[in-house]
């Protein structure tokens, strides 16, 4: 008998209709084996969990309220110019990890002009921000090492914190006492972690006394200032250059380009030993394809247009404020922003989930943050301000807010 018609020793019944599941009978022993994922599926159905991908046509008709574009960069002329140009001249792709071929000039001249431009001696470009996170924490850490790290952190610091191999100590948001109290007693390497401006309410860690515990201690201050750069310090300089951290010895930071800047991609920012040390020890920077050339000429294009229009991180901050303003005096629980984050509490995951269909039905798309993403557990539509937010606009969007918002 020829082998492609020999029977299955797998199935006692003959094959499904094709485009029909298989009977539970017939199915093969081994499909069995991520039978758990029904499981958890429905226990996230159950609790309003679901997430699903939505694919964006290339020119929506909503009013953005829900990307990270903060200062409107993304679809800028001179940014795409500037992207289509890196990629035209270097290629489709950076054609190896940095340390092999994935490294070209343009990659140099982003992470120098973007360490000058924060104030900090050196830079090093990754692959997202995550990667920069993961590089970071791992990099300056060893089993022994004590990292202390905000129960508000991202998930990226939380992995590094996990794949360290340190003890981590988990302390109160935003508590440089409990930060003092954790840090007391501890002989050897250390480092605090904290995000710059927390990406689920928009509030700002308290910098200067963070930084004034650590130095007590002799730890290391490490602060992901993803939702500061482009929008806090001078010309959006970001969050260490606002709190007159920036280029000091003992502290580095992390930034992502995919926020304010427009692009892709990631970097660590600190003196020029550390980004040394992370070009030797960081397994994803050294294990990576580094970042494409596009995302880094856009990036570049987006860092020098911010250069020269610095009052776009003003706006972005007025935006968020009025947006808050607008949202309380309506009677929602909105966050006060510190930067440009604005985050309004919904009832329940199920509201949170109803209140972002019904805006977006309306013509506004909103972010919807539920469980796990918020570590309070409470669930809540996230906004982000714009700095290319028309008055107009503003009016709109708050007026569908109000019209949509959940009444239990």
């Amino acid at each position: 008998m020829p082998q492609d018609s020999a029977p299955s020793l797998l199935h006692d019944t003959a094959p499904a209709t094709p485009g029909e599941p298989p009977a539970a009978a017939s199915r093969p022993v081994y499909d069995a084996a991520f039978d758990w994922i029904d499981t958890a599926r429905a226990a996230r159905h159950r609790a309003g969990l679901v997430r699903t991908l939505r694919a964006r046509p290339a020119d929506s008709p909503l009013l953005d309220l829900a990307s990270n574009d903060y200062l409107g960069l993304a679809r800028h002329p001179e940014v795409t110019r500037g992207a289509a140009a890196a990629a035209h001249r270097w290629g489709a792709g950076a054609t190896g990890s940095r340390l092999v071929t994935g490294s070209t000039e343009l990659h140099a001249r982003l992470e120098a002009e973007l360490a000058a431009f924060c104030g900090f001696e050196a830079a090093l470009v990754l692959s997202s921000g995550y990667a920069a996170n993961l590089a970071a924490v791992t990099a300056l850490t060893a089993p022994g090492t004590l990292v202390v790290s905000d129960a508000g952190n991202h998930a990226s610091l939380i992995d590094g914190c996990r794949l360290s191999r340190a003890r981590t100590e988990v302390t109160p948001h935003a508590d440089p006492e409990a930060v003092r109290t954790a840090l007391t007693g501890h002989d050897g390497r250390a480092l605090t972690v904290t995000d710059a401006v927390f990406s689920v309410d928009g509030d700002a860690a308290p910098l200067p006394a963070l930084a004034e515990v650590c130095r007590s201690a002799g730890a290391a201050l490490l602060v992901d200032d993803a939702h500061g750069l482009g929008v806090l310090g001078d010309g959006g300089r970001g969050a260490l250059w606002a709190a007159g951290l920036a280029g000091d010895g003992d502290v580095v930071t992390t930034v992502t380009l995919s926020k304010s800047l427009g692009s892709q991609g990631g970097a660590v920012l600190g003196p020029a030993r550390v980004i040394e040390h992370l070009v030797n020890t960081a397994r994803s920077f050294i294990f990576d394809t580094g970042l494409a050339p596009a995302a880094v000429g856009g990036a570049l294009t987006a860092l020098r247009l911010l250069r020269r229009e610095p009052q776009r991180a003003a706006r972005a901050r007025q935006v968020a404020r009025e947006l808050h303003d607008r949202l309380t005096a309506a009677g929602l629980a909105a966050v006060r922003p510190d930067a440009a984050v604005v985050s309004v509490r919904a009832p329940s995951p199920e509201a949170a989930v109803r209140w972002a269909a019904d805006c977006r039905a309306a013509g506004l798309a909103v972010g919807c943050f539920r469980p796990p993403s918020v570590p309070d557990g409470i669930s809540r539509l996230r906004l982000t301000a714009r700095a290319d937010l028309t008055d107009a606009q503003l009016d709109t969007a708050v007026g569908t807010i109000v019209a949509t918002a959940p009444t239990a």
